[in-house]
Order: C-alpha cells, then sequence, then structure tokens
C-alpha cells in the first residue's frame, strides 16, 4: 500500500520534510524563479527538461500520496471570495484520442473510472518536490484555456502555504493508469496560485490553483488529450463529479483513476467557509482532483478541485472572480 503524506494545520506542505525512501530523494534542484505577481512562479526551459528526466518509474512508485485533512482551522481568515460576478464558462474541448464513453456506475463511494470519454485522458497524476527533497503525488484536470497549456489542481500541490515557495520538479501525467503514462510527461513552465492561500498560511476557501504546461513533441497539452470546461461564479447546490486518484488500497493505491458523485452542500463545519461538498470521499493522492458539473459522456465544466475531507464527506474551493482572473493569467502565460 503507497504511504500516505497527511496534510496538518495550515492545509501547508510546510512539514513535508519526511522521506519517501532512497529513490525518492535526490539533491534538490533550485527552487522555480518567483513571477512579478508573487503568486507563482516561472520554469527554466533547462529546469523543465531536468523534471522529466527526475521522474524516473521507482521515483514514480515512491512518492507520498498528499492528503488534505480538515485541521484547517488554524489556517487565518480571510474575505471569503467573490462568487457574484458574471458567470463564465468556457466549453469542454474534445481530444483526438478520448475513448469512447461507456455508462458508469453510480458511485456513492470511491470507484473505479469506467466510462471512458475525455475524462479518462484529461484527468491525470502529479508529481511533485518540495524543497526537503521529498517527493509527492496530487490530481489534476486539463481545463480549455486560450494557450491549451492549464490544469486546474490544488494550491496545496503547488505552494506550500507557510513560505510562499512553490514546489519544483512540478510534472503532469495526463491518463496515468498502473505507472503508465499513455500520453507522455508534462513539465510545468509556470505555476499560479492565489496570494491569499499564502497570506492566509492555507485557508482552504483559496485551495485552488493552474499550472501551465510545456509542450511535448511540438503539441500542446489540450491539442495531445482534449480539455474539460471551466465555468466561474456558477451556480452552486448541483449534483457533481470528482475524480481523483486516491492511494487507498480499495481506490487501486494510486494507480487508477477514481471517482465520486452526489448533490453538492455547503461546508458547515468550518468558521468561514465558502466550500461545497458531496458526501462521498476519496483518499491521499486525489487532491487538486476535479470538480465537474453538467458532467455527461466523460465531459463537462470544472466548479472546483478535491481540497479538504472530514468524514465521509469531500470539499471544493469556488471559482469566482479571483480564480477566474488566475485563470486568464494563466492562459495567456
Amino acid at each position: 500500500m503507497r504511504r500516505v503524506a497527511t496534510l496538518f494545520s495550515a492545509l501547508t506542505l510546510a512539514t513535508l520534510g519526511w522521506t519517501a525512501g532512497t529513490a525518492a530523494h535526490a539533491a534538490p534542484s533550485p527552487s522555480p524563479t518567483p513571477s512579478a505577481e508573487g503568486a507563482g512562479t516561472s520554469v527554466s526551459t533547462e529546469e523543465q527538461r531536468a523534471a522529466v528526466r527526475f521522474w524516473t518509474t521507482d521515483r514514480l512508485r515512491a512518492a507520498q500520496d498528499v492528503t488534505a485533512l480538515p485541521a484547517a482551522r488554524t489556517a487565518k481568515l480571510a474575505t471569503a471570495p467573490s462568487t457574484t460576478g458574471e458567470r463564465v464558462s468556457v466549453p469542454p474541448l474534445p481530444g483526438p484520442v478520448a475513448p469512447t464513453s461507456a455508462p458508469s456506475t453510480r458511485a456513492t463511494s470511491p470507484t473505479a473510472w469506467t466510462g471512458g470519454g475525455l475524462i479518462s485522458t484529461t484527468a491525470g497524476k502529479v508529481f511533485f518536490q518540495n524543497a526537503s527533497g521529498g517527493t509527492f503525488a496530487c490530481s489534476a484536470t486539463v481545463a480549455n484555456s486560450d494557450n491549451r497549456s492549464v490544469v486546474l489542481t490544488a494550491g496545496h500541490c503547488v505552494v506550500d502555504a507557510a513560505t510562499g515557495t512553490g514546489y519544483r520538479n512540478w510534472v503532469f501525467i495526463p491518463g496515468y493508469t498502473g505507472g503508465n503514462r499513455p500520453y507522455g510527461t508534462f513539465s510545468a513552465r509556470s505555476l499560479f496560485w492565489e496570494p491569499q492561500y499564502v497570506s492566509t498560511r492555507g485557508n482552504a476557501n483559496w485551495d485552488y490553483a493552474f499550472a501551465v504546461m510545456n509542450t511535448l513533441n511540438g503539441r500542446t497539452l489540450a491539442e495531445t488529450v482534449g480539455a474539460q470546461g471551466i465555468a466561474f461564479n456558477s451556480q452552486t447546490g448541483r449534483h457533481v463529479h470528482s475524480f481523483g486518484y486516491g492511494g487507498s488500497a480499495a481506490e487501486g493505491n494510486g494507480e487508477r483513476l477514481n471517482h465520486c458523485e452526489g448533490n453538492e452542500f455547503p461546508d458547515a463545519g468550518r468558521p468561514g467557509s465558502t466550500m461545497w461538498g458531496i458526501d462521498c470521499v476519496q483518499t491521499g493522492g486525489s487532491s487538486g482532483g476535479g470538480f465537474l458539473a453538467d458532467f455527461s459522456g466523460g465531459g463537462g465544466y470544472l466548479i472546483g478541485n478535491i481540497s479538504v475531507s472530514a468524514g465521509a464527506n469531500e470539499y471544493h474551493p469556488t471559482l469566482g472572480n479571483e480564480a477566474l482572473d488566475l485563470y486568464r493569467r494563466a492562459g495567456a502565460a
């Protein structure tokens, strides 16, 4: 069974100095260069190439799955994200190789995704290294964007909220299954997170981020696998699906894509929370995986990402005006 790195306190990976076995460690590479806006990093061409080389099969297997837990109560409160702006949505982009969709089992507990379709190519695993050299795994989803190169994931999968330092050797493997990389390994050239996520030391209301991936074999990520739609300031309280690579034995030890579904309800367990959740929870490694509304035939609209779990529930931050601005910056990078 894969080891799980538990995310404590301020939903930050500041404490992720734990070892993941000798295969998971190497001399840390230089930290990515902070962006001018102070809410992201840019990655040099050489660092992008080094990231792809870094992620050998052994290191993929040794990476620890990151789990978000409700102990985020110690994070500072902040002005709630605005979701009262204009509703903006970007439609899904069909992929050139998306498998045919098929009926899937209704998932009130984490269930292997067997429905094929666009989600089977646009969902994938994220791997990264922290400042101490530890290696970790999250989930992410390709979002349609101007540059056809953006994925949505969790803030705690891209940055240490305690220090504001972005993670290194950050890669995305779409369609990851059983260690296989059917569409290759895409390295990040930029990471974008909300400044409020760091200034509040990990308030989960702001626990979303976007990564801009490099091209592979002359093609962008979305040109290779397609992209899900994405919606901002969208209606809440709907029937939604979530997708991720949970690390428990019941979920395939992080080696397969799983999904949950249910009707959204507001998070009443954390003071000041603006998050919404469902009665289903995926385990370590699912952090950052997409929540989708209007989901049909394997495609839909991203409305958030897996962030916090509490008991039998998992929650996502809402994508409001600030998220829209961050998404537009990522799409222009």
